[in-house]
């Protein structure tokens, strides 16, 4: 049951100004932070100012010499020492470049403005370089000083920032706004400058997550959304002006025009924006605070003045900022270990709760899937947005729904709330608050089947189930598109009649982005809703969808021994090989042919029995000479992309679980670490981080859909689970150390725990496990009474 009142949830939603005031406090987690941590090698992160679940992230737009793109899909490389701005908005890990947002970059320029911005299209007049030894990046706050001789130091509440700009005296000073500027471009973009009231207010209208030319050529407008901004300085103008493509206004305090979307070379030297200038010869310091708003200029205006008071300077918000960064990673407590584990493991929790992102405003309005303005749910605390449904539901829901349970429930209503507005239909890839179509599958049926599981129960629970049961059952007209396939295919259960007729997705008429791996997610997603339907005491539900949990055995070819893609008149597709992605979306056949969680012996005796299956699997983590497979080999483990990373579990359910231990700090050492490169690959909007932050506690979701756990070699001697509302978890190993990787014992409880798995009562009721480790395997432990399936016998 929903408890809070609609005014109680505005007034927890506006921030923590009281709490500006409040004496710091040390805490171990925040101090162990480093935002750099994948900001290289294509984890595409961002260092800048953001809170916890923040609406506004204020960082560093990077530049290569090109205007209309970046270093990284997020803004942001650490190879790339110059920047054009400071950007607004940012969207934790996205894979496709141009990603998303890096909305309204405001950079600090010294000199006079002598040219349209827009018309420097290389960047070499008004971007600065930087060097990183100049550059400090914490949580909630950002600081670097550019080779120009200014600066710039960033931190901000949950929709609002204050920014601290320095300039040399000597020389002039400006702040450009560049208010068409966004990483993708912008439809139309608008600006005004009022020096009477010192404040500088607009709108960029963006969004075509992962490309202008999204969809198969045509701009796929339902992503699209306007940033208002508005802007306040603690001191007078000396000067204003303003541009529009080429066209230099000084003087000028108004302008507007987009960037444009149809084609790249559109882009360049075309969009909008205005300046201010400072006289720095006596104070070389200029403060600006900002409040953004997806719903209305004066919603801006109202976000940024309940959250950031007109005498709050940076260190004052940056103080708060960790103080709440500090509250929320204590979610975890992990006391010993090394040094750089604390800092990666933090970290990757830090990277972990950047999302979901708030977008509703202090009074609770948010825009809708289908661009009006709505209004909180009665209860809701906050709307959120950015869904990355492929990615996150294989680790990131769950581990949000096990630490956050409110803000996991908040979460679910949220995608649900957008679900109604969009026709019903839950796209698998949200942007702020559009549909985008990326991917493939039905990720919200187990993403929200497993919030639920794991305790987010505080939401419209029979609703959300209803509507993703009929998604799953009722044909869509636009399940017979091809529109934005492959890799945006319109259609959320793409030919759905076709897919209930024959038993699996065939690739000539699926309308899908690979068949094989439609079938694998349908079967995930059905199986999920099977079992909701279980909990939810719905036997109708749970006994027409739970045989189609078993569909993935329609497109495993026996005689081959993988998955296939199918053709509709039953015949398989050719030619075929374990390293082909012919049937799937970014990954193999050797990948996907694992991707059976909820069926585990139904795979291993498909394949020839478990032994057969821990044989294939050990093939699968090593290259020919022994050593681990880390990527770039389609025919084995890629631990940077989502459809394999559950692999290493598996060994549980095969009686190996001493495998599943090696297999598991092997990857956390090989391919996660301390420094930029310290991220596998694309973040993904913190499902790479939850990961490794289920890994080092050494649990990990036994299917994703239910609270099982899978246990293998906690990383830290002690570790305690906090959690808002929900019974505490404790997890200790007190011999913990990188070379004791192997699990010799457990005891749950104060009773000896022989199994290599947890129980749903350990979530739901809480406990103590306690695990004995040690530098040898002990092939005994864990090796009967094996992870339960819970599918039909034989399918």
């Amino acid at each position: 049951m929903r408890v809070l009142t609609a005014g109680l949830a505005i007034v927890l939603a506006a921030g923590l100004v009281s709490a500006v005031e409040a004496p710091a406090t040390a805490s171990p987690g925040v101090d162990h932070v480093d935002p750099l941590i994948g900001s290289a090698g294509g984890g595409n992160t961002y260092p800048g100012a953001v809170r916890p679940f923040g609406m506004i992230s204020w960082s560093p737009t990077s530049t290569r010499g090109d205007q209309t793109n970046t270093g990284a899909a997020n803004g942001y490389a650490y190879d790339a020492t110059r920047v054009r701005g400071f950007s607004l908005t940012h969207v934790n890990g996205a894979g496709c470049h141009p990603g998303a947002a890096g909305d309204v970059p405001i950079m600090p320029f010294v000199g006079e403005v002598t040219g349209s911005p827009t018309a420097d299209i290389r960047d070499e007049v008004y971007a600065a370089d930087f060097s990183h030894a100049d550059e400090s990046a914490t949580p909630g706050r950002y600081q670097v000083r550019l080779a120009s001789g200014a600066s710039a130091d960033l931190s901000v509440t949950t929709r609002a920032g204050v920014g601290d700009f320095t300039f040399p005296r000597d020389r002039p000073a400006a702040l450009l706004f560049r208010v068409s500027n966004s990483l993708n471009g912008s439809e139309d973009a608008e600006i005004t400058i009022d020096p009477a009231r010192r404040t500088v207010s607009g709108s960029v209208l963006t969004g075509a997550f992962c490309g202008r030319r999204a969809n198969g050529g045509a701009n796929n407008k339902k992503t699209y959304y306007r940033l208002y901004f508005t802007a306040s300085f603690d001191r007078a103008f000396a000067g204003t002006g303003t541009w529009v493509d080429g066209a230099l206004q000084p003087g000028g305090t108004t302008a507007s025009g987009g960037e444009g979307y149809e084609t790249g070379a559109a882009r360049q030297g075309r969009g909008s924006g205005g300046y201010v200038t400072f006289d720095t010869s006596r104070d070389d310091d200029v403060r600006v605070r900002v409040g953004i708003s997806y719903t209305s200029a004066d919603a801006a205006r109202r976000n940024l003045d309940r959250e950031i008071r007109p005498h709050h300077g940076v260190a004052d918000i940056a103080a708060d900022a960790r103080r709440e960064w500090a509250r929320q990673l204590r979610a975890v407590e992990v006391t010993g270990g090394a040094d750089a584990h604390r800092t990666t493991f933090y970290t990757a929790l830090y990277h972990a709760f950047l999302q979901p992102n708030v977008t509703s405003d202090v009074d609770g309005t948010y825009l809708g899937s289908d661009r009006r303005i709505h209004r909180l749910e009665p209860g809701q605390r906050a709307q959120y947005g950015n869904f990355s449904g492929w990615d996150q539901y294989r680790a990131h829901t769950q581990l949000l729904a096990l630490l956050e349970p409110k803000i996991a429930s908040d979460y679910a209503q949220s995608l649900l709330n957008l679900a109604r507005q969009n026709g019903n239909v839950w796209d698998r890839w949200v942007h702020v608050n559009g549909p985008t179509h990326v991917m493939t599958g039905d990720p919200s049926a187990p993403a929200l089947a497993g919030m639920h599981a794991m305790g987010a129960r505080d939401f419209d629970v029979q609703s959300a189930f209803e509507s993703l049961v009929r998604q799953a059952t009722v044909p869509h007209p636009d399940g017979l598109s091809d529109k934005g396939c492959p890799g945006q295919c319109e259609g959320q259960r793409p030919n759905l009649a076709e897919y209930l007729r024959l038993g699996y997705a065939p690739q000539d008429t699926c309308h899908c982005w690979g068949g094989a791996a439609e079938t694998l997610e349908d079967a995930t997603a059905d199986f999920a809703l099977a079992d909701w339907a279980r909990r939810l005491g719905r036997d109708d539900v749970r006994n027409t969808l739970l045989p189609r949990a078993s569909w993935w055995r329609n497109t495993f070819n026996p005689a081959v021994g993988h998955q296939q893609a199918r053709l509709a008149d039953g015949t398989w597709k050719l030619p075929f090989s374990p390293s082909s992605d012919v049937g799937f979306a970014q990954g193999t056949s050797a990948t996907y042919t694992w991707m059976v969680q909820h069926d585990v012996s139904g795979l291993a005796a498909a394949m020839g029995g478990r032994d057969r299956a821990a044989q294939r699997l050990d093939a699968f983590f090593h290259k020919p000479d022994g050593s681990w497979a880390t990527g770039g080999d389609g025919l084995r483990y890629d631990p940077t992309n989502e459809p394999g990373i559950h692999t290493p579990w598996l060994y549980n359910a095969l009686g190996q679980p001493w495998k599943t231990q090696e297999t598991v700090r092997a990857m956390t050492s090989l391919v996660y670490r301390t420094g930029p490169n310290g991220l596998p690959g694309n973040d993904d909007l913190g499902t790479m981080s939850a990961w490794y932050v289920f890994a080092a506690l050494g649990i990990y979701p036994q299917t994703p859909s239910r609270a099982e756990l899978l246990l293998s070699s906690p990383m830290f001697p002690k570790a305690k689970i906090n959690r808002p509302g929900a019974p505490t978890l404790t997890i200790s190993a007190p011999n913990a150390s990188p070379s004791n990787i192997y699990v010799h014992g457990a005891a749950l409880n104060g009773h000896a725990h022989g199994k290599s798995w947890l129980s749903e009562d350990f979530v739901t009721h809480g406990g103590d496990l306690i695990v004995d480790v040690a530098a040898t395997p002990n092939t005994s432990w864990g090796v009967t009474d094996l992870p339960v399936d819970h599918v039909p016998t034989g399918g």
